[in-house]
């Protein structure tokens, strides 16, 4: 059998991806990996024998320590001048657009290659500037062509999550859909009731949303910032002039997009000279420790899972034997807060903004729905709570309501996915 004909709706992430379909509007999440749903949004292009790996196998070969080059974290190029830049693979130079194509062409193919697609997208690719916004979603539009698509069409992220809550819906309330995704924050208040399941015109029902560009991966940041990269020199004094380490190898560190340019040997040559120079050389020994062995993901990555433990624990032990050549560093939840305050306070900012937009009052909220991997901080569940403190908290799929949400939008849109003989 082959689904070529039919329609999906494909949620590509920052962090994660998914696709789904909805057969007689009743939707399902196709298994891309390891009989799983969701798989990282990550391209592995191996230097050892050419091939290019996709998702929980780019990553996997990766932290094996295979030679190679990982890209992650490949929707926040959408809309910024990188889309179209050449980045250094290998003996070759590839387009980052040309590697979401790749990314997007592998999600097709698991699923059978569908021919037409409803993309979730964020309510803003980028803040505040309406031309890059645009920019960004043609950019993904033609990304998905290239991968072979030929219909494509676009719904918000978080009104897509919207239409997966309705589907439990007993009976007609408003609902504020909160999806924190690995790049952007995005909210909508949207009235649900199973009375309107699978009415292709909702436009009536989506009484506001809105979003900012704050996702799980800035939270990493921060926390890597924060807790982590003093250890490796961050803030380290000089013994003139009353200086500190660049604080750019740190910014960069902590930035997927950017851990690979710390690699070149002229930046590694600067470190090593800097390192004649400040008060505490050894923590410039763990960077280059890092940095000459090429673990700058890996050490993000391990960051990344000390947040996620952090959600139910208040204390995480992190190993950096492996990484940085030293002992396990206590962090605390209280440190991750402090991390990302300002951060939950532009969402909680966004949240009452959105509320304004509808004139809803927080009080006529009957259920705020969670989605996104970043969802269940702690910091931002207790926000939660202080607005909406009369509404129900449901939590959705954490990676996969968003895709649902797509493939019953692509239903209403294209029609069921048909089947024909092979």
């Amino acid at each position: 059998m082959t689904l070529a004909s039919g329609a999906c709706g494909l949620d590509f992430g920052t962090s994660n991806s998914a696709i789904g379909h909805a057969a007689e509007a009743h939707p399902s999440l196709i298994p891309l990996q390891d009989g799983r749903a969701s798989i990282p949004t990550a391209v592995f292009f191996s230097f050892e024998d050419g091939s290019v790996t996709f998702g929980r196998d780019a990553v996997s070969r990766y932290l094996q320590r295979e030679n190679g080059r990982l890209m992650r974290s490949l929707k926040s190029v959408l809309g910024s001048s990188l889309i179209h830049e050449q980045t250094q693979v290998g003996t070759k130079r590839i387009r980052f657009d040309e590697i979401i194509s790749l990314f997007l062409g592998y999600v097709r193919k698991a699923a059978d290659e569908p021919s037409s697609v409803v993309m979730g997208r964020p309510v803003f690719f980028v803040d505040d500037d309406p031309v890059a916004d645009k920019s960004a979603e043609d950019q993904l539009r033609q990304a998905a062509q290239h991968a072979g698509f030929k219909h494509i069409e676009f719904q918000f992220e978080p009104i897509a999550a919207a239409l997966d809550y309705e589907r439990q819906a007993g009976a007609e309330e408003l609902a504020f859909v909160v999806d924190i995704g690995g790049g952007t924050s995005d909210f909508s208040i949207v009235r649900v009731s199973p009375h309107r399941r699978g009415k292709v015109d909702r436009k009536s029902d989506i009484l506001a949303y809105s979003g900012v560009h704050i996702g799980g991966t800035d939270f990493d940041r921060r926390l890597e910032l924060q807790a982590v990269l003093p250890y490796l020199g961050l803030g380290a004094k000089l013994r003139h002039k009353d200086m500190e380490t660049p604080s750019w190898w740190y910014q960069d560190l902590a930035t997927w997009q950017r851990i690979n340019v710390l690699y070149d040997h002229k930046i590694l040559a600067d470190i090593r000279r800097v390192r004649r120079d400040v008060f505490e050389p050894e923590k410039l020994d763990r960077l280059l420790e890092v940095l000459e062995n090429r673990k700058g993901h890996a050490l993000l990555t391990a960051v990344e899972d000390v947040k996620i433990q952090l959600s139910s624990a208040k204390l995480v032990a992190m190993d950096l034997q492996k990484l940085a050549g030293i002992e396990p560093i206590d962090i605390t939840r209280k440190q991750f807060d402090g991390a990302i305050a300002d951060q939950i306070g532009q969402i909680h900012k966004t949240i009452r903004n959105t509320l304004s937009q509808s004139n809803v009052a927080a009080d006529a909220i009957g259920s705020v729905f969670l989605t996104g991997g970043s969802s269940r901080i702690p910091l931002l569940l207790a926000t939660l709570r202080k607005v909406f403190g009369n509404a129900r908290i449901v939590e959705g799929d954490a990676f996969g309501s968003v895709a649902t949400g797509l493939a019953l939008e692509a239903h209403s849109r294209f029609g069921a996915m048909r089947a024909t003989p092979a």
